[in-house]
């Protein structure tokens, strides 16, 4: 079954990985993105999809018209953008999704795949593996948003309209724009351009990790998967075998950049941020579906990306971290204090 499909943040991390694969499953694909971190490219620019330059909370009924389902990607994407501005986060994660799954509804929409984060458990412990039915416990505005989501989405279901909530596992790998904050994306690049395989935190946390492409192929499958199987359920994406604590991830980079040595400094504590997920209820709804990377094979990956693309510190550090970026956007002027672009 093919169809077409509103794509929200096309051209980001995750976006810029999920079209092609959609694509060549056979699906059209319309992007939506106000375009903030279209030009943080690593190598060759990417060929994105028809699509719109529109910030999410501007999106109209006609961005919707005519599409059978909604990949809603687009946020303020990861913890200190949210702790910077809180109020934005709300704004643009919960209010104007929201507001974006209203109009898909009124659209006709049937299928609205919503990309959460199994960072909604919180602290956890990282004893038993959570499921989706353990209690939700964000710790950052970011999770709360995404919380607050996936209840305001549950109230809009009904017979025609099918919310599906997707909790990602932190994402890694290479994408052609890259993100280098986030987890394995960091210590892979610091490994490369200083030697050293630094770790603030104590070491001990536990992280459900997941590549982006494994995270493509999951809402490929739930895209088209029976109704009865997704209707208004969550499902954690990833894989038991990436349930690793930062030290082990550390020691991962290490032996994927020869030479780099792990340094595990303590200076900012335990993270509170401490869980190791249960993925079986996914791949019990898609038959066949596991994830296919693990985190030493794509630690390999990225080190043979960064250093093919020439990744410098000043890129890496400045041009490939979301909260400099939005710095750098503001304070030139590009966009104002809401961060939309200015005309």
């Amino acid at each position: 079954m093919n169809v077409r499909v509103l794509l929200t943040g096309h051209q980001g991390y995750l976006g810029t990985v999920m079209a092609p694969v959609l694509a060549d499953a056979g699906h059209e694909v319309v992007g939506l993105d106000a375009g903030l971190f279209a030009d943080c490219v690593l190598g060759p620019r990417p060929a994105d999809p028809p699509g719109s330059r529109v910030d999410l909370r501007d999106v109209t009924a006609e961005h919707l018209a005519g599409m059978d389902a909604v990949i809603h990607l687009a946020a303020l994407s990861n913890d200190p953008l949210g702790a910077l501005a809180p109020e934005l986060t709300y704004d643009i994660n919960h209010h104007a999704s929201v507001r974006l799954a209203r109009l898909a509804r009124e659209a006709g929409v049937r299928r609205f795949l919503y990309a959460s984060t199994c960072s909604v458990y919180g602290a956890t412990g990282g004893g038993d593996l959570v499921t989706e039915d353990a209690p939700l416990r964000p710790v950052t505005p970011y999770a709360e948003s995404k919380v607050r989501v996936e209840d305001d989405l549950h109230d809009l279901a009904d017979g025609e309209f099918s919310p599906v909530f997707l909790r990602n596992a932190t994402a890694f790998g290479h994408s052609p724009r890259l993100r280098a904050d986030i987890v394995l994306n960091n210590l892979v690049g610091h490994a490369l351009l200083s030697g050293e395989v630094r770790v603030l935190s104590d070491g001990t946390p536990w992280r459900p990790l997941v590549h982006a492409e494994d995270i493509a192929r999951a809402f490929a499958a739930a895209l088209v998967a029976p109704r009865a199987a997704v209707h208004g359920r969550a499902f954690n994406i990833g894989s038991e075998t990436n349930n690793v604590t930062v030290a082990e991830i550390a020691e991962q980079v290490a032996e994927a950049v020869p030479g780099s040595e792990v340094v595990i400094t303590g200076e900012t504590g335990a993270d509170p941020r401490s869980y190791r997920v249960d993925f079986s209820r996914f791949r019990a709804a898609i038959p066949g579906f596991d994830c296919a990377w693990t985190v030493k094979r794509g630690a390999l990956e990225l080190a043979d990306a960064y250093r093919e693309h020439g990744l410098t510190r000043e890129d890496f550090e400045e041009r490939f971290t979301r909260l400099a970026v939005l710095r750098a956007a503001s304070g030139t002027g590009a966009v104002d204090s809401t961060l939309r672009w200015r005309r």
